[in-house]
């Protein structure tokens, strides 16, 4: 149930994620992540943390990183703010993306007929 617009409790982040509540947990204490909490102690979480969490399960799950490549990948992005941990693309970097691709495969002919 959510508690605001934006923030989930940790049930909630469990079932949005398809992981069980100790997996968040796990991935706080391990990763470093600090969660916030209500006076009683309840943690909370709000949107970016979700994506974040979504991005931590896209790379273990998915990527099949390990929990230290995953904690590396994650400082690397935070380094870089010119990444944003998301999935979404731009219409000019998926643009530049295409070009990108055409000349490779332009390449590539090159390369097999000189095979």
């Amino acid at each position: 149930m959510k508690m605001s617009k934006r923030q989930y409790r940790i049930g909630d982040l469990a079932v949005a994620l398809n992981v069980e509540k100790f997996v968040i947990r796990f991935w706080e204490k391990e990763l470093g992540i600090k969660s916030h909490r209500s006076k009683g102690g309840q943690r909370f979480y709000e949107e970016k943390d979700f994506k974040k969490f979504e991005l931590i399960k896209n790379l273990l799950y998915q990527k099949k990183f390990t929990l230290a490549g995953a904690k590396k990948e994650l400082e690397n992005l935070k380094k870089d703010r010119n990444v944003i941990p998301t999935q979404t693309i731009s219409k000019k970097t998926s643009c530049d993306c295409k070009q990108k691709l055409a000349l490779l495969k332009q390449e590539l002919l090159k390369f097999k007929q000189a095979l």
